[in-house]
């Protein structure tokens, strides 16, 4: 006889409904609602408040590049107009600070410290490598 409260393996375990919804709920949420971006404020903030702040706003802006590349290309596959073009010129990660830097010192007028370092980024990539 078991006494163990544990379901036996080889039975499928049932959920709950209102467990079975919770968790479908929980899942979906996750998918569909966006993730925050860092604006320029936090990102200037973690640069100077964390020991290795400048260190990690490297390693973002790097994210960042090759994020916005990769959402460029798969937008450029799914039939968008291309806006930035390399054109066989090299883009290295070492660049991604110098990129966002320039940007910012070129447009300072437009850009607000809440806004998102993606939108920099983005604007640097397409103004430096135009189609």
């Amino acid at each position: 006889m078991r006494t163990s409260s544990h379901p036996h393996p080889s039975k499928p375990l049932r959920l709950r409904p209102w467990l079975r919804t919770l968790c479908v709920l929980t899942v979906g949420a996750a998918l569909v609602l966006p993730a925050t971006a860092m604006s320029i404020r936090e990102m200037r903030t973690l640069e100077k408040t964390e020991k290795r702040g400048s260190t990690y706003t490297d390693y973002y802006l790097v994210g960042v590049m090759e994020g916005t590349l990769e959402a460029h290309n798969h937008a450029v596959r799914s039939g968008a107009k291309p806006t930035i073009c390399l054109n066989d010129r090299r883009l290295r990660p070492s660049m991604a600070k110098s990129l966002f830097t320039t940007e910012l010192k070129r447009n300072a007028d437009l850009y607000e410290a809440d806004m998102p370092v993606e939108l920099v980024m983005r604007n640097a990539l397409e103004t430096v490598y135009p189609c």
